[in-house]
Protein backbone atom coordinates (compact mmCIF):
# COMPACT_ATOMS: atom_id res chain seq x y z
CA UNK A 1 0.00 0.00 0.00
CA UNK A 2 0.72 3.61 -0.93
CA UNK A 3 -0.30 6.75 0.41
CA UNK A 4 -0.29 9.91 -0.90
CA UNK A 5 -0.89 13.66 0.77
CA UNK A 6 -1.12 16.14 -1.55
CA UNK A 7 -0.86 20.14 -0.69
CA UNK A 8 -0.17 23.01 -2.04
CA UNK A 9 -2.99 24.36 -4.37
CA UNK A 10 -5.02 27.51 -3.94
CA UNK A 11 -5.95 30.48 -5.97
CA UNK A 12 -3.84 32.21 -8.14
CA UNK A 13 -4.45 35.30 -10.76
CA UNK A 14 -3.99 33.66 -14.34
CA UNK A 15 0.31 34.27 -15.09
CA UNK A 16 1.12 33.53 -11.40
CA UNK A 17 2.27 30.42 -10.06
CA UNK A 18 1.72 27.74 -7.71
CA UNK A 19 3.88 24.69 -6.55
CA UNK A 20 1.96 21.12 -5.84
CA UNK A 21 3.43 18.33 -3.27
CA UNK A 22 2.94 15.10 -3.01
CA UNK A 23 4.37 13.08 0.14
CA UNK A 24 4.18 9.21 -0.18
CA UNK A 25 4.48 6.88 2.50
CA UNK A 26 3.79 3.13 2.84
CA UNK A 27 5.39 0.70 0.36
CA UNK A 28 7.59 3.67 -1.48
CA UNK A 29 9.84 0.91 -2.31
CA UNK A 30 7.93 -0.65 -5.23
CA UNK A 31 6.81 2.79 -6.94
CA UNK A 32 7.69 3.18 -10.64
CA UNK A 33 6.02 6.08 -11.58
CA UNK A 34 4.54 9.11 -10.03
CA UNK A 35 2.05 11.61 -11.49
CA UNK A 36 -0.14 14.36 -11.93
CA UNK A 37 -3.67 14.47 -13.16
CA UNK A 38 -5.98 17.06 -12.98
CA UNK A 39 -10.13 17.10 -13.15
CA UNK A 40 -11.97 20.29 -14.29
CA UNK A 41 -15.87 20.39 -13.55
CA UNK A 42 -17.75 18.23 -16.41
CA UNK A 43 -14.15 17.10 -18.05
CA UNK A 44 -12.68 13.41 -17.99
CA UNK A 45 -9.12 13.39 -15.49
CA UNK A 46 -6.31 13.71 -17.43
CA UNK A 47 -2.68 12.94 -17.10
CA UNK A 48 -0.65 16.31 -16.65
CA UNK A 49 2.92 15.10 -16.04
CA UNK A 50 4.30 12.24 -14.87
CA UNK A 51 7.96 10.79 -14.03
CA UNK A 52 9.34 7.76 -14.00
CA UNK A 53 12.11 5.88 -11.26
CA UNK A 54 14.76 7.06 -13.71
CA UNK A 55 13.55 10.44 -14.42
CA UNK A 56 11.92 10.35 -17.49
CA UNK A 57 9.33 12.97 -17.37
CA UNK A 58 5.91 13.30 -20.10
CA UNK A 59 3.58 16.25 -20.17
CA UNK A 60 0.40 16.72 -21.90
CA UNK A 61 1.20 19.11 -24.84
CA UNK A 62 -0.70 22.09 -22.77
CA UNK A 63 1.77 22.49 -20.24
CA UNK A 64 4.77 22.03 -21.83
CA UNK A 65 7.00 25.10 -21.05
CA UNK A 66 5.02 25.95 -18.38
CA UNK A 67 4.93 23.40 -15.72
CA UNK A 68 8.01 20.81 -14.37
CA UNK A 69 7.42 17.82 -12.79
CA UNK A 70 9.79 16.58 -10.21
CA UNK A 71 10.70 14.36 -7.54
CA UNK A 72 12.63 13.89 -4.61
CA UNK A 73 13.37 10.56 -3.76
CA UNK A 74 14.98 11.23 -0.31
CA UNK A 75 11.89 12.84 0.89
CA UNK A 76 9.69 10.28 -1.07
CA UNK A 77 7.75 13.94 -2.64
CA UNK A 78 6.72 14.47 -5.69
CA UNK A 79 6.14 17.80 -7.25
CA UNK A 80 4.58 19.91 -9.22
CA UNK A 81 5.89 23.56 -10.37
CA UNK A 82 3.39 25.58 -12.51
CA UNK A 83 4.16 28.82 -13.91
CA UNK A 84 2.13 31.49 -16.23
CA UNK A 85 -1.23 29.72 -14.87
CA UNK A 86 -4.21 29.83 -17.08
CA UNK A 87 -7.97 29.76 -16.29
CA UNK A 88 -7.83 26.88 -18.36
CA UNK A 89 -5.63 24.57 -15.80
CA UNK A 90 -8.40 25.16 -12.95
CA UNK A 91 -9.50 21.77 -12.03
CA UNK A 92 -8.69 19.37 -9.04
CA UNK A 93 -5.07 17.99 -8.97
CA UNK A 94 -4.54 14.54 -7.89
CA UNK A 95 -1.35 12.52 -7.76
CA UNK A 96 -0.98 9.53 -8.59
CA UNK A 97 1.54 6.41 -8.45
CA UNK A 98 1.69 2.68 -10.10
CA UNK A 99 3.95 0.72 -8.39
CA UNK A 100 6.23 -2.18 -9.88
CA UNK A 101 3.50 -4.89 -9.53
CA UNK A 102 1.28 -2.40 -11.67
CA UNK A 103 -1.20 -1.25 -8.47
CA UNK A 104 -2.20 2.07 -8.95
CA UNK A 105 -3.01 4.72 -6.20
CA UNK A 106 -4.03 8.13 -5.72
CA UNK A 107 -4.23 10.75 -3.58
CA UNK A 108 -7.39 13.08 -2.19
CA UNK A 109 -7.00 15.85 -4.82
CA UNK A 110 -5.83 19.68 -4.14
CA UNK A 111 -7.83 22.59 -5.52
CA UNK A 112 -5.94 24.62 -8.01
CA UNK A 113 -8.24 27.62 -9.32
CA UNK A 114 -6.58 30.14 -11.84
CA UNK A 115 -8.68 33.69 -11.88
CA UNK A 116 -8.78 35.78 -15.27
Amino acid sequence: QVQLVESGGGLVQAGGSLRLSCAASGSIFSIFTMGWYRQAPGKQRELVADITNGGSTNYVQSVKGRFTISRDNAKNTLYLQMNSLKPEDTAIYYCNVLTLSNNLYWGQGTQVTVSS
